[in-house]
């Protein structure tokens, strides 16, 4: 007992005190996209401290080397003395302390460049700054899990927001860094909205002008936040804010802690379409706080921001978000019934349309998440932890509902991960999901999963799953058919560059490639003409000489058009749907079938 107490005095001499770590960015100047950050590490007491800048950031599984942002970085002492320092790899830098220095508060400084608006990381310009404090705020291991302060010098008219405690009107608080770099902040000209629901308050702060109606969305907000009960029981946070960015181009959305930000095109939200695109993605980054925030694989517990953090269950975090996100618009009274089988029926399209669903599951898909999968690859031998992803949530949603007669379904096993995995403590993994399937059912589900999770989900009975809860599908008729290549191009110079080639498709057969620029059909010219006009008029079956160059080279083919298949898909309610039918229906979506009376 005496030596384990010893230990522990050992081990908190060695430790930082419990003490804020102060961050300040200036950004009184910003309209070349620049912030002067400086930050206090209190009570260094060692020879050297490591400070680091992340390689990614949350809700984006890429390595985005946000380093690169960092200039004129410096470091000095209690007493103002400058402190040597050496970069030793590309986010991390190393400051040396003497040992006068050690003991002292430290101070580390460094211009940030912030232009990157569109990967929702950081951007600062003359009438905002949007700061994911992954990419603007630097970190030390040591310090990681104490008090932060946040404070910024603005410009008078700029308004600043975050998930964070906000303790003055341009300073927040943080019990420690981790809810620091999952609580962005946006500041600037914006306006603000604020509505309370079931004793929780929320913000949504506008940024950019656009063809949005405000008013509108904070009302259809209000009404999609209240739905989240239906599937877990409690909420993870106290006040939750919603940014929005109407901007010349960028568009996309992440979800954070307690917040999620969306951008979109600042014209793309006023058509039926575009606005329920919107709220289909605010619906999905809502989901995500319990998804992914409240609970996640245990790969992203805690989260290492310095390397990949590698899972086979990105198509749980992503697929079966994407898969709830619409769920809560119909309950809401937001969506129809009608536009929800639209959005079904084209996902159904593309998988039938992709490849890869033959070679690739979702599993393998989630691991891959980090690799850039790109062009034929994706297409052809890859499938999305998104798009894939919500089949397979979808497939095993019914398949719960089914084999216990509606007593449970794919909402309870996300309220079970959400009672047992807090992903401050814990992460789960795929056994562990298993497991409460087993636990939830009374049933084993291995086979299930290693059949569906584990191998490819290339054939999933759609006509099954729809009739079950008494909807039809149905495809375009055989004379609706149109004549298929199985090509996408673009328009280049010399005629089409080809930028993907179905694997498969009549275009594979005929050995066409990504890169090949076709110049002419049947001797006529393809730039600038009616090349893929006259190819829909053709019949299937047609042959068509196709002249393109490749590497420079000219060559011919032969393409014989074919028919594509599962195209125009539909998605009805049957006319007289029996009584199981109509429990199913309700059992899955929670609303009553569209013939239910």
């Amino acid at each position: 007992m005496f030596k384990k107490s010893l230990l522990a005095l050992a081990v908190c001499a060695a430790a930082p005190a419990w003490a804020d770590v102060d961050y300040h960015i200036n950004l009184t100047e910003p309209t070349h996209h620049t912030g002067q950050v400086d930050i206090v590490f209190p009570d260094v007491g060692s020879s050297y401290i490591d400070v680091k800048m992340p390689a990614w950031r949350t809700g984006y599984y890429r390595i985005l080397n946000l380093a690169n942002g960092v200039r004129d970085f410096s470091a000095t002492s209690e007493d103002g003395d400058t402190l040597n320092w050496e970069k030793v790899d590309k986010s991390t830098w190393r400051i040396h302390l003497p040992e006068s220095a050690q003991g002292d508060d430290i101070k580390v400084n460094y211009q940030i460049y912030a232009n990157q608006l569109g990967r929702r990381s950081r951007h600062i310009d003359d009438s905002h700054a949007y700061l994911d404090a992954s990419a603007v705020f630097m970190y030390a291991d040591e310090y990681r899990h104490e008090p932060v302060t946040v404070s910024l010098d603005v410009k008078d008219d700029w308004r600043s927001v975050s998930g964070m405690e906000k303790k003055g009107e341009h300073e927040f608080v943080a019990d420690n860094w981790d809810i620091l770099v999952d609580s962005p902040i946006e500041t600037g000209i914006n306006d603000l909205y604020k509505f309370s629901v079931e004793d929780r308050e929320y913000e949504v702060v506008f940024w950019g002008e656009g063809n949005y109606d405000a008013e509108q969305t904070v009302e259809d907000l209000e009404k999609l936040v209240q739905q989240s009960q239906n599937i877990w029981q409690g909420h993870p946070y106290e006040r939750y804010v919603f940014m929005i960015h109407a901007t010349s181009g960028a568009g996309g959305a992440t979800e954070h802690r307690n917040s999620t930000i969306i951008q979109r095109p600042r014209y793309s939200y006023a058509s039926r379409d575009d606005y329920l695109s919107f709220l289909s993605t605010a619906s999905h980054e809502l989901v995500h706080t319990w998804n992914v925030k409240a609970y996640r694989p245990e790969a992203l517990v805690p989260y290492d921001y310095q390397k990949e953090n590698y899972t086979d269950l990105f198509w749980l975090a992503e697929g079966s978000t994407s898969y709830f996100q619409n769920h809560l618009l119909m309950q809401a009274d937001i969506m129809t019934t009608d536009e929800y089988f639209e959005r079904v029926a084209s996902g159904v399209e593309r998988y039938y349309g992709k490849p890869g669903r033959e070679i690739m599951s979702v599993a393998e898909a989630s691991f891959e998440a980090w690799s850039d999968q790109y062009g034929d690859r994706a297409h052809n031998f890859s499938v999305n932890i998104y798009s894939e992803g919500a089949m397979v949530s979808w497939l095993l949603d019914l398949a719960l509902i089914e084999q216990t007669d509606g007593e449970v379904s794919y909402r309870d096993v996300h309220n079970a991960l959400y009672q047992r995995f807090d992903a401050d403590e814990e992460g789960f993994n795929s056994a562990d999901v298993v497991a409460i399937l087993d636990e939830l059912t009374g049933q084993s589900w291995q086979q299930w999963w290693d059949e569906n999770i584990n191998s490819p989900a290339a054939n999933i009975p759609f006509d099954e799953l729809l009739n079950t809860v008494g909807m039809e599908l149905t495809f375009a008729s055989a004379d609706e058919q149109k004549p298929w290549a199985g090509w996408r191009g673009k328009a280049a110079d010399e005629g089409i560059e080809l930028i993907q080639v179905e694997r498969g498709s009549p275009a594979w057969d005929a050995g066409f490639t990504p890169g090949d620029v076709v110049v002419a059909y049947d001797g006529k010219r393809a730039a600038g003409g009616r090349f893929e006009e006259a190819l829909q008029e053709r019949a299937v079956g047609d042959t068509v000489e196709v002249t393109f160059f490749r590497r420079d080279q000219l060559h011919t083919a032969e393409l014989v058009l074919g028919e594509e298949q599962h195209t125009g898909a539909k998605i009805v309610p049957v006319e007289n749907p029996s009584a199981k039918q109509k429990a199913r229906f309700l059992q899955w979506l929670q609303i009553p079938h569209p013939n239910a009376s």
